[in-house]
């Protein structure tokens, strides 16, 4: 993943501004340590940091047309690049890049060609021509992009419009709906919101990621996916409206060799490479078909012309975790080459302000789950790897979280799915792409490609619906469409185990060790007055309030906690689907494991005993975990 920030219509243009644009580019160096640059016109800036996968000797960016008039910085990889090539015979490319199309597609096709892109992508585009811009964010907002309003608007015009408008900041959604009377699309308000600031604030801001705006921007927020903001029109448009959106229930009946030929094609697309690369392996359903398509189709492609057609794996775990175990059997039955990451509870305690220095959220679960995966990254980057293929999305789109076995009909069970693919940005591909970038290495998510998606949201939710029953357990549907006996993808222990959180897999140990820490530095007091101190997304558990006492020192700005969703969960659940058990109500803890009585699978918990003893569930088992001296991981 590359780092993008620009500054467009900044009423300063001096040297000064010029570097001080570089200061917060350098920011985001950690993702892209392979080069920078920076282009100037008159008052727009438009800096990269690039990690170079694709044409790493030419593809410096900003990119250009011919004549230099449209200039664009670029995080992201169009895997059709090839394709749009050649609908552009017309066009004279400067690099190999697979970015370098879009400024050729936006001189031919203006600024509707952004659905043409097949990928992950977030970009700035300016036309020199007339000084107007366009800024896009991918479908699902697998790369991450935040919108700022600089300082230096009408002071007059700002007095007046912060008086009446910015007290929206803290209730937005609320207060719209009161005033209009009428039940208002979030991101329809967002959309005024952005009118109205770019009317009255004064440069508008672009970041890959909050550091980059936090200090210089007045107001801030997550630049929502599947959106263009257009300085012609002067707020933001939707560019991604596919059926499912609007969460009508299909009715496709269910092929299991439709959607294996769709995820198969997924994953392919992503070897697109030149550099070494990867797979992130934990042994649950999603990576390992991820690692065996890959290790099927990896011998055909360029990457393995350059190096070699053997597959790397990666994993990361406490000593003695599930993943650790079902992993290195998934690779010794692939044959890939096998890197196994060991981290202590303590480890994970010691990174947990960087952590969140780098994801940019204080949510619980995210944060959970990120740790493992940035010690996991730094780990990898130092092999040489520079991009990996990963496994977010899938239980989002086939309702693999346990709390799904709840669901009391179809409907609310597809409705449930489309609320999950529509959060992806802000929980798992916020964790996938920022845990990851902190150490300048690119993640791949295949189950989010579009047409995939497309595929496997058009099926009949009663294909999905979890009925023990018949021996349907979660993602049944992607279960059977690669249960394949003449050459099988997997074994079937492995193709049929059931749903871990990535937090539980890597060990047990790591949650309840986490909750262990925080008590020891958050008070009862605390507690007692948590709605006082943080009144917007109270914390209600002391792992909660530790988070977000190291999130408000980094960032202090309203605007920066208002980017952090919020709201009653269970395993991983919407507010929404809290509703389907009474019980969870009463339940605080987020963890997978919360979805009590669901999870059979059973798992080896050996451990030396040690002090410090807390309480701890594991399915539905009590278990008396206890936290052991510092580096040592927890056992029972």
């Amino acid at each position: 993943m590359c780092g993008i920030l620009a500054v467009l219509g900044c009423s300063d243009d001096s040297q000064a501004k010029r570097v001080r644009v570089l200061e917060l580019s350098r920011r985001l160096k950690h993702r892209g340590p392979d080069w920078s640059g920076l282009y100037q016109h008159g008052d727009c800036y438009l800096a990269h940091q690039r990690l170079a996968i694709i044409d790493p000797a030419s593809g410096d960016q900003p990119l250009f047309n011919e004549d230099k008039s449209i200039v664009v910085t670029v995080n992201g990889e169009i895997y059709n690049h090839e394709y749009l090539r050649k609908r552009l015979p017309n066009h004279t490319f400067r690099t190999g890049s697979d970015c370098d199309v879009i400024a050729h597609l936006y001189e031919e096709y203006g600024e509707n060609f952004v659905d043409m892109l097949d990928g992950m992508f977030s970009f700035v585009l300016l036309d020199t021509r007339d000084n107007s811009f366009i800024v896009a964010r991918d479908a699902i907002g697998i790369t991450s992009l935040y919108i700022g309003w600089g300082l230096d608007g009408n002071v007059s015009k700002r007095f007046w419009f912060m008086s009446r408008v910015m007290v929206i900041d803290r209730y937005i959604y609320a207060l719209f709906c009161a005033q209009f009377r009428i039940e208002l699309n979030l991101m329809l308000v967002t959309s005024i919101l952005s009118s109205y600031y770019a009317i009255f604030s004064g440069s508008i801001w672009i970041s890959s990621e909050l550091k980059g705006l936090n200090d210089d921007c007045e107001h801030f927020e997550c630049f929502p996916p599947g959106h263009l903001y257009s300085s012609k029109l002067g707020g933001l448009k939707q560019w991604y409206n596919p059926l499912w959106f609007s969460e009508a229930i299909p009715s496709t009946p269910y092929d299991p060799l439709v959607l294996r030929r769709a995820f198969e094609n997924a994953v392919i697309k992503r070897l697109m490479t030149d550099v070494p690369f990867g797979v992130l392996l934990s042994g649950g359903l999603d990576s390992s078909l991820v690692a065996s398509i890959t290790a099927r189709h990896l011998a055909g492609t360029k990457a393995a012309k350059q190096w070699g057609t053997q597959l790397h794996s990666f994993c990361v775990g406490l000593e003695g975790s599930p993943d650790l175990k079902a992993a290195k059997e998934v690779s010794d039955y692939l044959g890939t080459v096998h890197h196994e990451f060991h981290f202590t509870v303590q480890d994970g305690i010691d990174a947990i302000e960087e952590v969140i220095y780098h994801i940019e959220t204080y949510d619980v679960t995210t944060i959970r789950a990120s740790t493992p995966m940035f010690l996991m990254a730094r780990k990898i980057k130092s092999l040489g790897v520079k991009m990996v293929i990963s496994g977010e999305g899938s239980d989002e789109i086939f309702g693999g979280y346990l709390y799904f076995h709840k669901a009391p009909n179809k409907e609310e069970f597809h409705q449930e799915t489309c609320r999950k693919i529509k959060a992806l940005h802000q929980y798992d591909c916020l964790r996938a792409n920022k845990s990851t970038s902190a150490w300048g290495l690119e993640a791949r998510v295949p189950f989010l490609d579009k047409e995939f998606i497309n595929v496997a949201m058009a099926i009949d939710p009663e294909s999905k619906m979890i009925k023990k029953g018949e021996g349907r357990i979660e993602k049944w549907v992607l279960r059977k469409a690669f249960d394949d006996e003449e050459r099988p993808y997997l074994p079937k222990h492995i193709l049929y185990r059931q749903k871990e959180q990535f937090s539980d897999g890597v060990g047990y140990s790591w949650i309840d060790g986490l909750k262990a820490h925080a008590a020891q530095h958050v008070t009862n007091k605390m507690m007692f007055n948590a709605e006082r101190i943080y009144p917007h997304n109270t914390p209600n558990t002391k792992e909660a309030y530790y988070y977000r006492m190291i999130f408000e020192r980094f960032f202090p700005q309203n605007s920066a906690r208002l980017s952090v969703p919020g709201g009653a969960s269970i395993a991983c659940s919407t507010a929404k689907a809290v509703e389907w058990d009474a019980t969870w109500s009463t339940n605080l803890d987020p963890s997978g494991r919360a979805a009590l009585g669901v999870h059979d699978s059973a798992y080896d918990n050996q451990v030396p005993s040690a002090s410090n003893s807390i309480p701890a569930i594991i399915g539905n088992v009590p278990l008396k975990m206890e936290v052991s001296t510092p580096g040592v991981a927890i056992q029972s």
